[in-house]
C-alpha cells in the first residue's frame, strides 16, 4: 500500500493521518502475517522510537473501529490484526495459534426469526484445526 493510499484511507474514514497512525497502517499493509499488538508496537517503535505502547494500542483500536483493520480474536492468546483489504475468512491453528487467510465465500444470512431484534452487520467464518506445519507433527506421533 502506497503512502497516498494510506493517507486517503485514513482521511476518508475520518481519522487524522498522524505519523504514528500512518506507521501502524504501513506496517500492517506490508505484513504477510497477522501480528499481535505487541509485535506491531515493536515494529513501529523500531521505525519511530517516539511511539508509545499506549499510542500504538489506541491507534489499533481507532483503525478497527473505522473498519480499516480487522481484529482476529484467538482464544487464550493475544488478538491478531489484519489490514488485508479483500474480504477473507481465517484459519486458526489449535497448536501454534498461527492465523492464516482463507479465500472468501458468502455465508448464508441467518433467518430473520432467529435474529430477533438484533441488527445483522456481517458474518466471518473462522476455521480451527492444525496448520500445515503442525498437522504433520501430529500424524508422526500417532505412528
Amino acid at each position: 500500500m502506497q503512502t497516498e493510499t494510506i493517507k486517503r484511507s485514513l482521511e476518508s474514514s475520518g481519522l487524522r493521518c498522524t505519523p504514528q497512525r500512518y506507521a501502524v497502517m504501513a506496517f500492517l499493509a506490508e505484513c504477510k502475517r497477522h501480528p499481535t499488538a505487541a509485535e506491531i508496537f515493536e515494529a513501529v517503535n523500531r521505525m519511530d522510537p517516539r511511539s508509545s505502547r499506549a499510542t500504538t494500542y489506541n491507534n489499533l483500536r481507532d483503525l478497527v473501529e473505522a473498519g480499516l483493520v480487522r481484529e482476529v480474536a484467538v482464544e487464550g492468546r493475544s488478538a491478531r490484526f489484519d489490514a488485508r483489504g479483500m474480504k477473507h475468512h481465517h484459519f486458526i491453528c489449535d497448536r501454534c495459534g498461527n492465523v492464516e487467510d482463507i479465500d472468501w465465500y458468502d455465508v448464508p444470512r441467518p433467518a430473520t426469526v432467529s435474529l430477533g431484534k438484533r441488527v445483522f452487520r456481517e458474518c466471518e467464518v473462522i476455521f480451527r484445526g492444525l496448520c500445515t506445519q503442525c498437522a504433520p507433527r501430529r500424524a508422526a506421533r500417532k505412528v
